[in-house]
């Protein structure tokens, strides 16, 4: 009889799945060591290789296939009785998934903050990652709610809005822009811009801005996060579309200037997203709650 441990078969799920032992440590928050040993465990509990590494890539093997297609579905299983179990305690003790995009870690936290004051017996487990991720989250099932600026087309996702998601063009202080008013669209074809990833929320809408205008977005620079863009910014090398949620209420502290450009800002919104029919906790229902009842406290100045 094998004795086959949820432990083990996280860790089997989250590299299969990943093909990384690294991001399945990240996603599960241990370490690599801790991974490996959890897969070598049960590799000799089955009794035959599940994984096979080469260099670095992860190769599933015949065996791990056959583990893989029913995993996931162990893993649903008991994700519904733990749910199941934090509902019959109710809001005294029990655990909430967030997934958000990795703007939202500009507001999130004073929301998460009160929200736990009131509520101390609950246990927030933030996932921060870019959208792709998120969506492959969503895809899985992974958590309870998601939050991004983008929500997904094509997925069978229910939406709701909760605060607005003002997008405005930044500059560096001393560009000849700055200071002037109602600078028109057009103004802005010679300049070079700094962007997000690809399939990052806000760079899929300032594609979609440039090209409902009918000019070319000229890229300078590609930059994995909005602090890095704004370093960017302020050092000269672009100009910048970001949503003001990432700026200091003052953001001349950090040597930035907000452009008043015609049609700007575009205002968007931020979404709460979950699975449709997803059967909802009473915690993440509380949560719901909370965030339409107080969502104005956190805006800043939009």
């Amino acid at each position: 009889m094998m004795h086959v441990t949820l432990r083990q078969l996280r860790a089997f799920e989250a590299v299969a799945r990943l093909r990384s032992f690294s991001r399945a440590a990240e996603e599960l928050h241990v370490t690599q060591p801790t991974v490996s040993k959890q897969i070598r465990l049960l590799h000799e509990q089955v009794g035959l290789p599940l994984l096979e590494q080469l260099g670095k890539k992860v190769f599933i093997t015949e065996a791990g296939q056959e583990l893989y297609a029913t995993c996931a579905d162990w893993l649903e299983t008991w994700g519904r009785f733990e749910q199941t179990i934090d509902n019959l305690k109710g809001l005294k003790q029990g655990r909430l998934r967030i997934a958000a995009v990795t703007t939202t870690k500009y507001f999130m936290p004073r929301i998460l903050g009160p929200f736990c004051a009131r509520y101390p017996g609950i246990d927030i487990a933030l996932e921060v990652v870019n959208r792709d991720r998120l969506l492959e989250r969503l895809t899985r099932n992974q958590d309870d709610l998601y939050i991004m600026g983008v929500p997904p087309e094509g997925l069978d996702a229910e939406r709701e809005s909760f605060m607005d998601n003002p997008l405005v063009v930044l500059a560096p202080i001393d560009h000849p822009l700055v200071g002037h008013q109602r600078i028109a669209f057009a103004d802005l074809a010679g300049e070079r811009f700094l962007v997000r990833e690809r399939g990052s929320g806000t760079r899929m809408i300032m594609e979609r801005v440039f090209q409902e205008r009918g000019m070319p977005l000229r890229i300078k620079m590609e930059l994995g996060s909005n602090e890095a863009i704004k370093q960017a910014v302020a050092g000269g090398l672009g100009l910048a579309m970001l949503s003001r949620s990432t700026l200091n209420p003052d953001p001349s502290r950090e040597e930035l200037a907000e452009l008043d450009v015609e049609g700007f800002p575009i205002v968007r919104a931020w979404y709460v997203v979950r699975p449709k029919g997803k059967q909802i906790s009473v915690v993440a229902a509380t949560f719901l709650e909370f965030l339409r009842g107080h969502v104005q406290i956190f805006v800043r100045g939009q």
